[in-house]
């Protein structure tokens, strides 16, 4: 069987595909030949390219991330359909505050749509891509999947926790072909950053750090993400056509140095405890 990369016609499931990056993958995938499942909260959003390229290339399915009972659903109906070659797990959004500012919803919706949604999205199309003898599942991280700032602390815990359990998962289904990817995007000029969500601010954090960058997000104007999600989009693309794709994917020369920074100031921490480490073993 030939490697699903050289197929003539693959089918995407793209998650978040209404606007920002999934809307130009989805886009990027259909000018190439293939055929997409988009998944969004307001089909609608979607209606245009259903007009250029027809209901047989495009299939938009409503969906609630924050509902497992809607996610089953709605790939069980996918699979149905056919086979899926590519699972792009896109969709996202971030609340700002303090930790202790964010409600108890709040932080489960978070961890919901970040961790527990592509989670399962991802566990649903492993058995179908084993027997049909490989696949890509593209989860688009961030450059927050690998730094922490303040305000973030729930976006972090879902995107490091994607960041983990896709490391494991891509080792465990490495012998079947199946390649995981994650995306790590810097600021980009999606609309993210107007769909910010804040948490009621306290007046004890408002000269803090939490205030200082909670009143920088709320200022930013378009030019302070300089990420094209078109050559985003394209990036990604081209890497699902290669046969040993890397697991980590950083975009952006803010996210490069950003993780460069953190990598290698956690890697002089760990160093400085090498003599700590080794004294908690048992001694003769």
């Amino acid at each position: 069987m030939p490697a699903l990369s050289d197929k003539a016609v693959r089918h995407w499931f793209v998650t978040g595909a209404s606007g920002g990056l999934g809307r130009h993958l989805t886009e990027h995938a259909l000018r190439n030949g293939d055929r997409v499942t988009a998944t969004v909260r307001r089909p609608a959003a979607l209606r245009d390219l259903r007009r250029t390229y027809g209901d047989d290339r495009l299939t938009v399915e409503t969906l609630d991330l924050t509902l497992p009972a809607d996610v089953e659903r709605v790939v069980a109906k996918t699979l149905a359909s056919g086979p899926v070659d590519i699972v792009v797990n896109n969709a996202g959004y971030a609340v700002v505050g303090a930790a202790e500012e964010m409600t108890v919803q709040q932080i489960r919706d978070q961890v919901e749509v970040l961790l527990l949604a592509p989670m399962l999205i991802t566990r649903a199309f492993l058995q179908p891509m084993r027997e049909q003898g490989g696949g890509r599942i593209i989860q688009i991280s961030s450059m927050g999947g690998q730094v922490g700032i303040p305000t973030h602390s729930s976006y972090h815990a879902g995107k490091w926790g994607l960041e983990g359990f896709t490391e494991s998962v891509s080792r465990e289904v490495s012998d079947f072909d199946i390649h995981l990817t994650l995306v790590e995007p810097g600021g980009t000029r999606t609309g993210f950053a107007s769909a910010l969500r804040y948490t009621a601010e306290t007046a004890v954090y408002r000269d803090t750090a939490v205030g200082r960058i909670r009143r920088h997000l709320a200022t930013a104007d378009a030019s302070t993400f300089t990420g094209d999600p078109a050559r985003l989009a394209a990036v990604i693309y081209d890497t699902t056509r290669r046969p040993n794709p890397p697991l980590r994917l950083a975009l952006g020369s803010d996210t490069y140095s950003a993780i460069h920074t953190a990598l290698t100031e956690r890697i002089t921490a760990l160093e400085s405890q090498e003599e700590l480490a080794a004294s908690v073993a048992f001694t003769e």
